[in-house]
């Protein structure tokens, strides 16, 4: 793509992005599809265009004060830097001078909300509730995360799957805590794979498989999953269950449920019921009360520790935004709660990083639900995680705490109860 095409591309896909109307990627998609003539290397070349803007937005913004281009441009060519030889013909002696001073070393006296690339809402926050190595978390949050997968081991096997891909030249190896996953040095297309067409393997992070580890679901359980978004989690409950039991996937969007129906197909999962509800106290959930042998609740919240994924949500969401979360989560926990039976378990989840929306939601739930005790956190993760230091580092206030400059997963939190 000629330095002309790229910059006319890229600019008005970044000002669309950055209308904020929906996620990035979704209006990544969308530019390619009304954009047939632009090849595949192209279409890529312009997504990580705009996730490397996303990732520095700030940083390169201050620096695009400076550039001999206007904003966009700058910002297009700062994220396709590592591409600037293509275009060397192209390029004027100032314009190669300004951005290999861009790339040098961030200045000394670069304020803290450019030199992390977050808001300072967020920094301030973070600090406040004693986040050790801010540098180091920040830094973890601007790379782009993994690729994890997991064995859907109701029909595969880990070391099996392993050895497949490894004969076919995959670069893989296991995951160091979850026990179903495989991690990929690099990205490569799964959807046409032998894997993945049979229903093996799903993409999912490590931190995400483990908050299905901790619901424990066994065969023959009456088992919800009250938040089940995309359904992840609900098809790694299932697959510990072997398809066995009664498992309820639940939600306020029906389209979301329905998009989930191709995947059960694929994982060989068929006793999985959904069922769309209004809110977390419509009517329906009623005779589903004191029924459920586990319950997981993963919560809507900031999506805060998936920045790797979705930089654009730290720019898309404000301080006061987490209040409201935190009313919404605690109101749908006190509903969940009500659908475990005596010696059930419940399970609340975030992947979110601040304590407004994790220890704080635990700690109110715990002392108002006094028939409901808190498990033991380390004890749990004991046959997962052997070594005492790490199993130590993943442990906040009696719950899981996940960071992606610790354990490389998403920032995730998960507090465990069994009602009395």
């Amino acid at each position: 793509m000629r330095l002309s095409h790229f910059l006319d591309h890229s600019t008005r896909l970044l000002q669309e992005v950055f209308q904020w109307q929906g996620p990035a990627d979704a209006c990544v998609a969308q530019y390619g599809r009304h954009h047939r003539g632009l090849g595949s290397h192209d279409r890529a070349l312009l997504a990580d265009v705009v996730f490397a803007v996303l990732r520095y937005r700030l940083r390169w913004e201050a620096l695009a004060k400076q550039a001999p281009w206007g904003k966009w441009e700058a910002l297009a060519l700062l994220g396709a830097q590592d591409h600037a030889s293509d275009w060397a013909g192209e390029l004027s002696s100032d314009q190669v001078a300004w951005l290999l001073q861009a790339r040098g070393p961030v200045p000394a006296d670069t304020p803290l909300d450019q030199r992390w690339n977050l808001p300072h809402w967020l920094i301030e926050r973070l600090q406040a509730q004693g986040v050790g190595d801010m540098a180091a978390l920040a830094d973890a949050l601007n790379q782009p995360a993994p690729v994890d997968l997991r064995v859907n081991v109701n029909q595969a096997k880990r070391d099996a799957v392993l050895r497949a891909m490894q004969a076919q030249g995959w670069d893989v190896r296991p995951t160091p805590f979850s026990p179903w996953g495989i991690r990929m040095a690099q990205r490569r297309s799964l959807a046409s794979t032998e894997w993945f067409q049979r229903g093996d393997i799903e993409i999912q992070d490590e931190g995400s498989q483990l908050l299905a580890w901790l619901v424990g679901a066994k065969r023959s359980e009456v088992v919800a999953d009250f938040c089940a978004g995309a359904g992840g989690k609900t098809l790694a409950i299932g697959a510990m269950m072997r398809g066995q039991g009664r498992l309820y996937a639940m939600d306020t969007s029906a389209h979301r449920l329905e998009a989930l129906r191709p995947r059960m197909a694929r994982s060989g999962l068929q006793e999985v019921y959904s069922l769309a509800i209004a809110d977390e106290k419509d009517a329906r959930l009623k005779p589903l009360q004191g029924k459920m042998n586990r319950v997981l609740v993963d919560a809507p919240c900031s999506g805060l520790g998936t920045l790797r994924r979705s930089p654009e949500i730290k720019w898309r969401t404000q301080s006061q935004d987490v209040e409201a979360l935190a009313k919404q989560q605690a109101s749908i926990l006190e509903s969940a709660a009500k659908l475990v039976r005596s010696g059930g378990r419940l399970v609340y989840a975030t992947c979110s990083l601040l304590q407004e929306e994790n220890e704080a939601i635990a700690q109110g739930f715990g002392e108002t639900h006094k028939d409901f005790v808190a498990l033991p956190m380390g004890d749990l993760l004991k046959p997962l995680v052997k070594d005492d230091a790490q199993r130590a580092s993943m442990v906040s206030e009696g719950g899981l705490r996940l960071w992606p400059h610790q354990h490389d997963t998403d920032g995730f939190y998960a507090a465990v109860w069994e009602r009395r």
